[in-house]
């Protein structure tokens, strides 16, 4: 019998690791498998450039959203720098959240001055599906040109409705970089990040803990902290994307792994939301009294959401903020 369990658990495990190669492109959120980074694959800073100085993160809205959608994830983003948070925002909070980066600064000489301080940018609205409703990677990028293409980051975020290369069967968004033409006459790159809304398409995958998955432990969902379960599983990735973008923004910063296929400051801990998180387990989260939802991180507006673990270069552990 104990040779049966042994067994059981043994194809258990193996199909949340096939589950995990779903991933956030070259963020690599691994969905549904919670576990410390892999220590005999070294996350390494790469001597790259890491994103720093005032940046406004633009977003580009794709298709067709509520104004309340929208909101949840404005007000997320308004969150994150310290400055733009309210004394009276209770902790633990998003901005507490998006300091851990600066870790990583820290480690690098010539960034252990730097700082990085994120602010809402323009707001671009696209509700008539200009280039369809099936979008290529190409397409997600002239998309993301919309939006400036200096000291900022431009976050595409397209409606439950559109279909892009890869979404659900290989990534629920990505970050990358691509030419926005000369400054003083250099070659100059910008940083992007896509996001889709995987709502009617692919929750068990992108939208996890908020809809129950496709494979592995069949526990009941989670209740979405913004009633919205597309939209809050967009701020999961959304978060995981901007902490991958900032410590490894053009593929050679920090990250673990294969380049073509990294784990970055989130992604290496896929899964992880609070203390003894496990596959199929998000961890110990806390509960609105009110609306039964689960969340670990407080925003401005009142806003709840739910961020994932961000790994800690200093120790190698993923370290989230419910401890």
């Amino acid at each position: 019998m104990a040779s049966r369990i042994s067994t059981y658990s043994n194809l258990v495990f193996k199909l949340l690791l096939l589950v995990s190669m779903i991933q956030l492109g070259s963020a690599g959120r691994r969905l549904t498998e919670s576990t410390q980074p892999d220590q005999q694959m070294q996350f390494q800073y790469h001597n790259g450039l890491l994103l720093h100085g005032n940046i406004s993160i633009n977003l580009i809205w794709y298709g067709n959203f509520k104004p309340s959608q929208r909101a949840i994830i404005s007000d997320f983003v308004t969150s994150l720098s310290s400055s733009s948070s309210k004394p009276t925002i209770a902790q633990p909070s998003v901005a507490t959240w998006w300091k851990a980066t600066e870790k990583y600064y820290h480690l690098v000489n010539s960034y252990r001055h730097s700082s990085l301080f994120l602010s809402p940018g323009a707001q671009i609205l696209d509700e008539h599906y200009s280039l369809g409703k099936s979008l290529t990677t190409q397409q997600l990028v002239q998309l993301a040109s919309k939006g400036a293409k200096q000291d900022a980051v431009n976050v595409v975020l397209t409606a439950a409705d559109v279909a892009v290369d890869g979404f659900c069967s290989s990534k629920c968004g990505t970050h990358g970089s691509s030419l926005g033409g000369e400054i003083n006459g250099k070659a100059h790159k910008f940083p992007y990040i896509w996001v889709g809304n995987s709502e009617t398409q692919c929750p068990g995958q992108c939208a996890w803990p908020f809809h129950q998955p496709i494979y592995g432990p069949q526990n009941p969902p989670l209740v979405a902290p913004n009633n919205d379960v597309g939209l809050d599983g967009m701020v999961i990735n959304l978060a995981s994307l901007l902490a991958g973008t900032a410590t490894n923004l053009f593929g050679n910063g920090y990250f673990q792994g294969p380049k073509e296929a990294p784990l970055e400051a989130a992604s290496a801990c896929t899964g992880i939301y609070g203390k003894g998180a496990y596959p199929g387990y998000a961890g110990v989260l806390l509960v609105d009294p009110t609306t039964g939802a689960s969340y670990n991180a407080n925003g401005n507006n009142g806003r709840k959401y739910l961020v994932p673990a961000l790994f800690d270069p200093a120790t190698s552990t993923c370290s989230t903020l419910l401890v």
